[in-house]
């Protein structure tokens, strides 16, 4: 059963940036976290989190895999509540994970929620 699990203060993600999140035990159980130079395999059952900021400081999660060709999400540019794949160019809206037009994909998307600029993660 998925459950709120603290993940970091929303000062630790970047504005127009990202984090990568690395769950431990397929998901369940306390998150790791990975840095810009974190290993990119697979962190279980779902694989890596890539918590995106935006510049109006709303947080979202998404599975750290292009629906298209699986690329790094969290490598990506963050502009509006969207992100450019770095391989092909994909955008993807971060409220959804649903890849925009004319292009057709999703990557899992993960609830999130901030207390007191702490953020929560559901997995």
């Amino acid at each position: 059963m998925p459950e709120w699990k603290s993940i970091c203060h929303i000062d630790d993600i970047p504005r127009l940036g990202s984090r990568v999140v690395r769950p431990k035990n397929g998901g369940s159980g306390e998150p790791g976290t990975g840095g810009d130079n974190a290993d990119r395999g697979e962190g279980g059952e779902g694989g890596d989190i890539a918590l995106f900021r935006t510049s109006s400081d709303e947080v979202f999660a998404l599975r750290d895999r292009c629906p298209h060709k699986g690329g790094p999400l969290s490598q990506g540019m963050v502009h509006g509540n969207q992100v450019t794949c770095p391989l092909h160019g994909w955008k993807l809206r971060l409220d959804s994970g649903e890849a925009v037009a004319p292009d057709q994909g999703c990557a899992r998307r993960y609830p999130v929620r901030i207390e007191s600029g702490t953020v929560f993660l559901e997995i």
